[in-house]
């Protein structure tokens, strides 16, 4: 399907004409990547077995793990296999989650549509399986599929004299089901060219669900997927836009930079607390935080410029962060709104907690893995791999180099190092007034820091500029745009799919840097609906 002309976007940037609109004209055609099977995460599996059973479950605590590929777990879901051991952890959860809900009469009321009046009651055990089989499968069952799963709840209920019991095994056996573990995306082909396919209908509700909740499609997703509204540009336009003003939205954003920003990584921060004194094990949790409710407000409750993020004064602490950052707490317990003054040196993502710890090293700070997260995450450019015989290490400080600026000289100078940490190193000496875990200083070794720098020609004198000079690079839209449409699609950018890319760059640039506009495009577009030849 190619959508229909461009939705209008308004400009809504400060000082822009909100009533102006400028048409960007059609998408441009695309040659769709090939189909791909994408395995749940342990994130989404957690959020679907919720959905489907209800709040108070005690999850699995062990899967098969999660590997990225171009920054984000959901796209290396789309290429790894499942170990011999990871079949045996589905089993393991399948029945800690079935016995669960089957066993506790509160669970049992979030989703049993009728109350068994025997053992081996086959009229309620069919409404059983074909309630939560769709709902977890994300598709009607077929009749085959109702009868047998049936046939397990009467067979086992009559001989353990517990209908319960019987339900518990068919629904671990829904649970271990390719139908609920992966997303499948191999679509329907398109008799008008033999080299794309055609999204089912469900299949555009479950990668919709997924990219907008991070969990299972809800009931009125599904009938729309049945009555074929999502078929159409306007009705896929209707059941997103419903979607992203849903409180669950922020499920699914969140999980996209939690992704994307490797935020998960800060549940493992380790900092050695002699060299961090203000190091402690809540760090990582409340600093993840911080950066997912900031990224809450702005994108989703605000709709505001996403460059936003880079420059904000508005952040959310609690105490444990306050403390940090040197500032009043706003609120006894929990996380409050605070404004933070130009005087402390500190705004934007490049001054949260999470950025610089998680791209530090545990006993120091880092230039260059500071440098590397702007230029790679939020830029998109490409830095080599240093070659494998080059020394990495960092002279000790002495009297003559006491700051990290003078240290770094010799990987400034030399020939094999200089093509990667000319690109990197300038832009992470930039935030060097923030030692390894985030907080102020403004000396180190009882000198002087000096944080100026040149990010692609832009000059900054501090963090608090470079924050500006990221926000007004050329490549942070573009980067933003491919970043999420990687995500939506499960897939790394391919061949005959950068005009598209591009184009979504310029849309999100036209809607003045909206967010959800970006996504709302991105499912509109011909790569997210369509996909490639099976080979």
């Amino acid at each position: 399907m190619t959508p229909t002309a461009l939705t209008a976007l308004f400009i809504g940037c400060q000082g822009a004409d909100d009533t102006a609109a400028r048409s960007l004209g059609p998408p441009p055609e695309v040659a769709p990547a090939p189909p791909a099977l994408r395995r749940l995460t342990a994130t989404q599996y957690s959020n679907a077995v919720t959905t489907l059973f209800g709040e108070g479950l005690v999850l699995p605590s062990s899967l098969e793990p999660d590997s990225e590929i171009v920054g984000l777990l959901s796209v290396g879901a789309a290429v790894n296999s499942v170990s011999s051991y990871g079949v045996e952890l589905y089993e393991s959860a399948a029945y800690l989650v079935a016995e669960q809900v089957t066993e506790d009469p509160e669970l049992r009321a979030n989703f049993y549509p009728c109350e068994p009046v025997g053992p081996a009651d086959e009229d309620c055990a069919a409404l059983l399986i074909t309630a939560v089989g769709r709902a977890a499968w994300r598709r009607p069952l077929t009749a085959s599929e109702i009868d047998r799963l049936t046939t397990v709840v009467t067979a086992i209920g009559e001989d353990a004299e517990d209908f319960h019991t019987g339900a518990m095994y068919a629904i671990s056996a829904i649970l271990q089901s390719p139908s609920f573990l992966y997303r499948t995306e191999h679509g329907i082909a398109d008799p008008d060219d033999p080299e794309r396919r055609r999204l089912s209908d469900f299949e555009i509700a479950t990668r919709l669900s997924f990219l907008l909740w991070n969990t299972l499609p809800d009931d009125e997703l599904l009938l729309a997927a049945e009555s074929g509204e999502l078929m159409t540009s306007a009705g896929l336009d209707v059941q997103a836009r419903r979607m992203l003003s849903d409180d669950r939205a922020r499920d699914g954003v969140r999980n996209l930079f939690t992704e994307l920003l490797g935020l998960y990584e800060l549940d493992d921060l380790s900092k050695d607390p002699m060299a961090f004194t203000h190091a402690s094990p809540d760090l990582g949790p409340s600093a993840r935080e911080e950066t997912l409710l900031l990224i809450e407000a702005l994108l989703l409750e605000d709709d505001a410029d996403f460059r936003e993020l880079l420059t904000t004064q508005r952040t959310f602490v609690d105490r444990r962060l306050a403390a940090l950052y040197s500032i009043a707490a706003p609120e006894e317990t929990g996380f409050g709104e605070v404004w933070l003054e130009a005087d402390d040196g500190r705004r934007g993502l490049l001054g949260h907690a999470s950025v610089l710890a998680l791209h530090s090293h545990p006993t120091s700070t880092s230039a260059t893995l500071r440098g590397k997260f702007v230029r790679t995450v939020l830029l998109c450019n490409d830095i080599p791999p240093p070659p494998g015989d080059v020394d990495t290490s960092i002279p000790e400080a002495d009297s003559e180099s006491p700051t990290l600026r003078e240290r770094i000289t010799t990987h400034l100078e030399d020939p094999s190092c200089s093509s990667c940490h000319q690109i990197t190193d300038p832009i992470g000496l930039g935030l060097e007034n923030f030692d390894g875990i985030g907080r102020w200083r403004d000396t180190e070794n009882d000198a002087m820091i000096d944080p100026s720098g040149d990010l692609d020609g832009a000059d900054f004198s501090s963090a608090w500029a470079l924050g500006e000079a990221v926000a007004e690079h050329e490549d942070l839209g573009p980067c933003m745009s491919s970043h999420v449409f990687q995500y939506a699609t499960g897939h790394a950018i391919v061949d005959g799919e950068e005009a598209l890319v591009d184009w979504l760059a310029e849309s999100f640039a036209e809607s003045g840097y909206s967010f959800q506009e970006l996504l709302i495009q991105t499912i509109l577009s011909d790569s997210f609906t369509t996909t490639g030849a099976i080979q």
